[in-house]
């Protein structure tokens, strides 16, 4: 059984209710005096209150992922051998084509997925596909599961040659991709929006940062520890740039993501902006510091000092050049802790990088918050992004001879950048 399948945890409730009948059938039999008497009510009453406290972990980690399986609740994380990619043919089909052993992109299993409620079914060429992955850092080793959204036009022969952009979606933390997918609703409002036509085709793919849990490792590469920077901001574009037709120009690049995914998404677009031009932070923190589910992110000696200013982003707007990067940041004006420093970091931001906000009068720093948020943070990025001029060589199309260039006049035109 999984850790997070509907099973263990009713199977574990059901424990956690025979516990409770048993107690209440066998207490009169306890209530004696006498030293064994007295260790067998503490007994029965701390073999009870484990398996309530259980069951509740159990329901809590499967509706919010927190732990995705049972190696990584006692913190044995998988480990991926590290290879080189193998050649794939791209025919449209998302993973098909692609070599599984050695692929940096790899089929996973779809228990989460299945779990996900109003995501596209029935023919991909017309609803779209969300399929369930894990990601292979070929420099990191980092084995992280990724949920990834193909639009319609993906699947379609008009387009079998065509890039599409991309939007990587972060988790918070403690988070997970079932969370981006069934409660932020990331690829369910990004196809809303592009079959209304408010989007242009692009693909979504969701993923947590913390590839070391249960550490909260943020976006640091920390010294000697996990490299959740180089992760995120070199294995996963090589990764997809490998499995799936995405543009290979950082224009086409976004990032977003809420909570702490959202510190994440700021930082991996200010500090990596040959990568991502484009970020949509929802409720961040503007600066990454030690804490204890982080642990000491930043090493020690002479260097810790650097480390720890080039993580925080309104230093970095003071004493670095500014990125050529567009980002849009949201906060609530009343309920969540965060609005004075936003508005501070959108005074600090200057030519050549542009800022935009979404201020909602009120909310809270949770999901229902954030789903508000999301169709304008998307369209917004969706105006930022470029839709990819590169198109796949006609070499590693399957139907040679095919041609299947986009007709004059269809599809989404090119989207010019607005940053300045």
């Amino acid at each position: 059984m999984g850790l997070t399948s509907e099973t263990t945890v009713d199977v574990v409730a059901a424990v956690a209710v025979v516990c409770v009948a048993l107690l209440v059938w066998v207490w009169p039999r306890l209530a004696k005096r006498g030293v064994r008497h007295v260790l067998g009510r503490l007994a029965a009453i701390g073999v009870t209150q484990i398996t309530i406290i259980a069951a509740f972990a159990c329901w809590l980690n499967s509706s919010y992922q927190f732990f995705g399986s049972w190696g990584e609740l006692f913190g044995n994380v998988d480990t991926a051998p590290v290879g080189v990619t193998q050649a794939a043919d791209h025919n449209g089909d998302g993973l098909t084509g692609v070599s599984v052993k050695g692929a940096l992109v790899q089929p996973a299993s779809d228990e989460q997925l299945n779990r996900v409620s109003g995501l596209p079914t029935g023919d991909p060429a017309v609803n779209g596909k969300v399929e369930s992955v894990k990601v292979i850092g070929r420099r990191t080793g980092v084995v992280d599961p990724a949920f990834v959204y193909l639009p319609p036009q993906y699947f379609q022969k008009a387009y079998a040659r065509q890039r599409f952009p991309v939007v990587v979606a972060l988790s918070g933390y403690p988070g997970s991709i079932f969370n981006l997918a069934q409660y932020l609703r990331v690829s369910q409002t990004a196809g809303q929006l592009q079959k209304s036509g408010q989007m242009q085709p692009t693909i979504m793919v969701m993923i947590r940062p913390t590839i070391a849990p249960p550490r909260d490792t943020e976006c640091v590469n920390v010294p000697g520890g996990p490299q959740t920077e180089t992760f995120l901001a070199k294995d996963l574009p090589q990764a997809l740039k490998s499995a799936y037709r995405v543009g290979h120009d950082a224009s086409a690049w976004g990032v977003m993501g809420y909570s702490s995914g959202g510190t994440c998404a700021l930082q991996l677009t200010m500090r990596n902006p040959h990568v991502y031009t484009t970020a949509a932070a929802l409720s961040p923190d503007y600066r990454i510091k030690d804490d204890p589910t982080t642990g000491n992110l930043f090493g020690s000696g002479l260097d810790r000092v650097n480390r720890v200013n080039g993580h925080d982003l309104m230093w970095r707007l003071k004493h670095l050049p500014v990125p050529q990067v567009s980002v849009l940041v949201a906060e609530s004006k009343h309920g969540e802790r965060g609005y004075p420093q936003t508005l501070a970091f959108i005074r600090a931001v200057k030519a050549p990088m542009r800022v935009v906000s979404i201020l909602p009068e009120s909310g809270s720093h949770n999901f229902p918050t954030w789903v508000r948020e999301m169709p304008a943070a998307l369209k917004w990025m969706n105006q930022q992004l470029t839709f990819p001029q590169d198109v796949v060589p006609r070499h590693l199309h399957p139907k040679k001879g095919h041609s299947t260039v986009r007709a004059e006049g269809t599809g989404p035109k090119p989207t010019t950048s607005t940053r300045k």
